[in-house]
């Protein structure tokens, strides 16, 4: 089974996506199940895990009703107010819907880089390691210091760092991204996606070389068996196709890694980690 670990859909009406803006025209319209399933069918990705991109339960809600429509959809990653003291209810209640795997707070989009260490934030978090869900970091390279402190608190934690954290790839910079990857991995139930690093290149000029360091350092700090593709269509559309964001990885994986190594990225991986 191949399988999709990061992709969106949005209905712009809805009203509550953030970061539309024309600074991003291409994501300003609504992008469906509709729209995605002939990219799948031609890549031959069998099932995807759709995530949040507004921090509302409303949205959660919206994708969960998707969810239900569209059996591809293996599972959604929401939202919940983690630092509200409504969340342990609401874990509870949405913990028993079907399809509902697990949460994503917009780390990248909190003015407080240290939010994650609030205290009502991290018994969340206790919270969600001790029902075993899936908890996804979506972070910048400044984020991942608090990301290591966590981690030591809530060290059963079942997470996965999305994008590989948006190092600097434009820029060709890679430290201190490298070394806090290492530390981040470090922990055994944390998983990396390949995914998002397209749109953290040169929009108009990346080439899969400019991808390489960072896909190498990730392979090398966790390792084939917890490292997993993601398209993140279409936010991807920023600086390439589904084919282009797909194949990117494809081309740098090939000469890396055997046949079973590559099943489990583009599938075994996610499927373990998302308990499909």
């Amino acid at each position: 089974m191949r399988i999709d670990s990061h992709q969106h859909f949005w209905k712009a009406a809805r009203g509550d996506y953030h970061w539309m803006s024309p600074a991003v025209q291409v994501l300003c319209r609504d992008y469906l199940p509709a729209d995605l399933q002939p990219l799948l069918q031609k890549n031959k990705i069998d099932r995807t895990i759709l995530v949040q991109a507004a921090q509302t339960r409303a949205e959660t809600d919206f994708l969960l009703e998707l969810a239900a429509q569209h059996d591809f959809i293996a599972g959604v990653i929401g939202w919940l107010d983690m630092d509200s003291p409504n969340f342990p209810r609401e874990l509870e209640l949405y913990s028993k819907r079907p399809k509902f795997l697990g949460i994503r707070p917009m780390l990248q989009d909190i003015a407080d880089d240290q939010w994650i260490l609030r205290p009502r934030v991290v018994e969340s978090l206790g919270l969600v390691a001790e029902r075993g869900l899936p908890f996804e970091f979506l972070t910048y390279t400044r984020h991942l210091p608090h990301v290591v402190t966590v981690l030591k608190s809530v060290p059963n934690l079942h997470a996965v760092v999305d994008h590989v954290s948006k190092p600097e790839i434009k820029n060709r910079k890679l430290d201190p991204w490298r070394s806090l990857m290492a530390q981040v991995a470090k922990h055994p139930n944390v998983y990396c996606k390949l995914s998002g690093m397209i749109t953290e290149a040169d929009l108009k000029a990346w080439t899969p070389a400019d991808l390489r360091p960072y896909v190498e350092h990730v392979l090398t700090a966790f390792g084939p068996d917890r490292v997993m593709f993601g398209s993140d269509w279409p936010v991807c559309l920023l600086a390439g196709s589904y084919d282009q964001a797909l194949g990117a990885l494809e081309t740098l994986l090939k000469p890396r890694l055997n046949q079973r190594q590559k099943d489990a990225v583009f599938g075994g991986n996610a499927a373990r980690f998302y308990k499909l």
